[in-house]
């Protein structure tokens, strides 16, 4: 998915903006950011690019971009590596920003667990949840069979072709891949702990109907509590609120519980954090630090929604303040892409 400006370096690296994170906010970032003329350096802890939509959902669809009644994430992340091409960004994959720090005349060094070493003038978090690991059920033997008919992600829905699987959650990623798989699954059986579900509405209206049409298994007031299998997952325990045990012959068992997300390095770098979210100013989400910003899930300000979208906009506020650490002796002149095209910045 990367291009030719990617490349691995040994010395240090110079820029105008090092964007921690490349996810879809971080990527956005270095669009608004070459409007303005600044160059960007993008380093994720993970082998490409895309965070979580390329890492846990690639196949899942998304409803809520401008433009995009529907687009899978992964079609996202390459539609935002198309449009963020002509900047020319560069990026370092693999390693995680373990420290920074900012020095007298303004730059500001970043270095990663690798050593590799970036001097820019601005540093931009977008690092969506931060570190993050699967929430698991408390299951026996759950991680004997991980990997073995039992994971926590849905990487390709295809894998799932004609199988028997039983997802497990109320939230929005299990209603929306209970949509998805029932097309797919041989046999799909939805569990939830409760009568309701915490996810949108309308995805589980969706659900229901579905259950309504015999395209899935909905079990409510229920819990998956033990799994067996010989070497591969074989069947799945469920157990209701009276306590009554139900066994389900099946081929894979994928818990949705979410993740749990954590700051690693980050917590530590004299920023203020407010539940293992960075607080910044609404004005243009810049930090307590001069020159360092927090956009998208990273960040935490009054009103703020986890969304994309959000994140986006929160890109280009941060680039225009950001201008000002870049070229101190210039005056920002705001213009639009539909009247100068993007050639023209």
């Amino acid at each position: 998915m990367l291009t030719l400006h990617t490349f691995l370096v040994y010395s240090m690296i110079q820029t105008d903006i090092c964007i921690v994170g490349a996810g879809p906010v971080g990527l956005f970032a270095v669009f608004e950011a070459g409007l303005l003329k600044m160059r960007c350096h993008l380093v994720d802890a993970l082998p490409q690019v895309g965070g979580q939509l390329s890492e846990i959902y690639p196949k899942k669809p998304i409803y809520d971009i401008p433009g995009y009644p529907e687009i899978l994430a992964g079609d996202l992340i390459t539609n935002l590596m198309k449009q963020i091409e002509p900047f020319k960004p560069t990026f370092t994959l693999g390693e995680r920003v373990d420290s920074f720090v900012r020095n007298d005349d303004g730059t500001i060094i970043v270095t990663t667990n690798e050593g590799t070493t970036i001097s820019s003038k601005v540093l931009v978090i977008a690092a969506g949840l931060g570190c993050f690991e699967p929430r698991k059920p408390e299951v026996k033997d759950l991680e004997k069979f991980e990997g073995k008919g039992i994971s926590y992600m849905i990487l390709d829905p295809e894998k799932y072709r004609g199988k028997r699987v039983v997802l497990a959650g109320g939230g929005d990623s299990a209603l929306d891949w209970a949509i998805h798989l029932s097309e797919i699954c041989g046999e799909l059986s939805l569990v939830h702990r409760s009568e309701t579900f915490r996810g949108a509405p309308d995805s589980a209206a969706k659900v229901f109907e579905l259950a309504k049409k015999g395209k899935l298994n909905l079990i409510l007031n229920s819990n998956v509590t033990a799994v067996s299998g010989n070497g591969h997952l074989e069947s799945v325990t469920i157990t209701n609120n009276q306590q009554e045990n139900t066994q389900l012959f099946v081929d894979n068992f994928i818990p949705l519980f979410g993740l749990t997300p954590k700051l690693g390095p980050i917590a530590e770098w004299g920023l203020n954090i407010d539940k293992n979210s960075i607080v910044v100013n609404v004005e243009d989400y810049s930090t307590n630090i001069p020159a360092v910003y927090a956009i998208g899930d990273i960040n935490t300000y009054p009103g703020k929604l986890k969304l994309i979208l959000c994140g986006f906009h929160e890109a280009a506020l941060m680039a225009q303040s950001a201008f000002r650490y870049v070229y101190p002796d210039q005056k920002l002149s705001f213009k639009y892409t539909t009247v100068n095209g993007v050639n023209a910045f």
